[in-house]
């Protein structure tokens, strides 16, 4: 009898387990501390956010769920239940170590969000593929063994985690073909421990050579498949770029194209060839005029970018130095504050003691003052390195706005001069038609078009009108679009560098004054026995 069906057949009579707050309680109670440690933090009462290991095993568990508060678990075992879906892991981010083995899985999935994790264990369920386990990265250790795996070539899925050292597959029915071990070896050269024992050098070398047509055509398939994604990522952030400097497409006829997107009268136009030809003209100016908007705009992101980075290394090494002369004011008092509170433990007459206490309050408030001084130090200084980012801000944007439409205006006049040839074109076509003189073979909807003058001038216009229409629309989108990240980085910078900065900094000087006053009102005086 296999272990799955073992441990199935245990838990065949009682009634599954939920895993509720009772449960999760009286697991991490039962795994905690057992003395002192153990009854205080009972106590006063578990936080699930501060578990770091969680065994809920032999539970008779059948849904994995309520685990969302143990954000910091790196450590779960969850082992010899009859777990039949892997899910409710999501929030498990930090997670390192999972143990599902003797469940009832028979599908690997709801792994997606533990990129942490370096050591899983699926051993002895019902599952028949290796899958849906890309963004375990870190993966380690890895144990499917005891499960239905029938198809040897699936263990290739394997090959994309690099970092893969220990594999057990044992007890699947492929483990029971005879080239079993020499073909994971071969396309899993990396691995160093299989089914518990050390894949030496010899065994790995006689495995690479056995297969070695076949693995070299992986490994160049591999190498395509990679210089593709490659590629791909590489365009991603390209067009990523794009976007950020309010480029995006405009390298290219999008812009143009877009204009007869939906332009149906533009496009029938184009069947007659001298109109053909005016179009494609027009095209190339375009193009150049896009192309022109698109390199000004990458160069003008280059700027802005180095100017948010020049602003935010001034607005740390402001506040790097004004740190270090609170740090050096505070170490200062913390030596003198140590003689003065080993002295008030050796005095015995009051007036005495009195006046050293007055006299360290002093001190006290003299810290307070000079803290504050330099946190409001700081926030002038922030304060006018801000107000000179946002001028040089403001400035760089409104340049740009002008540029953009200037060069836009060149696109508009692009396209009210191609209206007027286009119209210079197409009006003595109507009369040519008309006597039958044309000799090229137009379509029944263009020459509806060209039934009478007012009516290819409207589908001129009409067309004129769009193409204008997507020019503006475009002009629209990257000033807004600009002006949007402006005021929304301005405002971040004025809440979270000027206001809330601020308000925190008041705190933790007052917090601090405050625990110095309550440490000196509680001090023991009067007699050698410390503080």
């Amino acid at each position: 009898m296999s272990a799955v069906n073992s441990m199935s057949r245990m838990y065949d009579n009682l009634e599954p387990t939920v895993i509720d707050e009772d449960l999760l309680r009286s697991a991490v109670e039962e795994q905690g501390p057992k003395e002192e440690a153990g009854k205080i933090a009972k106590a006063e009462g578990i936080d699930f956010g501060d578990v770091r290991s969680l065994r809920l095993d032999f539970k008779n568990v059948l849904t994995i769920d309520n685990l969302w508060e143990f954000t910091a678990l790196t450590k779960l075992q969850l082992d010899n239940n009859i777990i039949e879906k892997i899910e409710g892991l999501d929030s498990l981010v930090n997670l390192i170590w999972l143990d599902l083995s003797f469940n009832n899985i028979e599908v690997i999935e709801g792994l997606g969000h533990l990129t942490k994790l370096e050591d899983l264990t699926l051993y002895s369920n019902r599952i028949s593929k290796i899958e849906n386990m890309d963004n375990l990265v870190n993966l380690q250790v890895f144990s499917i063994g005891n499960n239905i795996l029938k198809d040897l070539e699936n263990v290739i899925y394997l090959r994309k985690f690099k970092k893969l050292k220990t594999l057990t597959l044992k007890g699947n029915p492929f483990c029971e073909e005879d080239t079993y071990k020499q073909y994971v070896i071969a396309f899993l050269s990396d691995i160093g421990f299989l089914d518990y024992k050390l894949v030496h050098q010899q065994a790995r070398e006689a495995a690479i050579e056995k297969y070695m047509i076949p693995r070299e055509e992986m490994l160049h398939n591999e190498k395509q498949a990679n210089a593709i994604v490659e590629e791909d990522n590489k365009r991603k952030i390209e067009v990523e770029l794009h976007k950020i400097a309010y480029v995006e497409n405009m390298d290219s006829d999008s812009l143009f194209e877009s204009l007869y997107t939906e332009d149906a009268e533009g496009k029938k136009l184009a069947e007659f060839p001298a109109i053909s030809e005016l179009i494609e003209s027009f095209r190339e100016k375009f193009v150049a005029v896009c192309y022109q908007i698109f390199e000004y705009g990458i160069k003008e992101h280059d700027k802005r970018q180095a100017e948010v980075n020049q602003f935010w290394e001034c607005i740390e090494e402001a506040k790097n130095e004004n740190k270090l002369l609170g740090m050096k004011a505070i170490d200062e008092f913390m030596v003198m504050k140590k003689k003065v509170l080993q002295e008030l433990t050796q005095i015995s007459d009051q007036r005495l003691l009195e006046q050293q206490v007055s006299d360290y309050n002093k001190v006290i408030a003299e810290l307070w003052d000079k803290l504050m001084g330099y946190e409001l130090q700081l926030v002038d200084q922030l304060e006018e390195v801000v107000k000179d980012f946002e001028r040089n801000l403001q400035d760089m944007v409104s340049m740009f706005i002008e540029s953009i439409m200037a060069f836009m205006s060149t696109a508009r006049d692009l396209e009210n001069s191609h209206h007027e040839k286009l119209s210079e074109i197409a009006l003595p076509i109507v009369d040519k038609l008309a006597k039958n003189e044309m000799d090229d073979e137009i379509s029944e909807d263009v020459r509806m078009l060209f039934v009478d003058k007012d009516t290819i001038i409207n589908a001129i216009s009409t067309s004129h009108d769009y193409h204008l229409l997507k020019i503006d629309n475009k002009e629209e989108d990257m000033m807004t679009r600009l002006n949007n990240w402006m005021k929304g980085l301005l405002e971040k910078i004025h809440d979270e560098e000027e206001i809330q900065r601020n308000r925190l900094r008041v705190v933790e000087i007052n917090h601090l004054i405050d625990h110095l006053r309550d440490e000196i009102d509680n001090l023991e005086v009067g007699n050698a026995g410390g503080y």
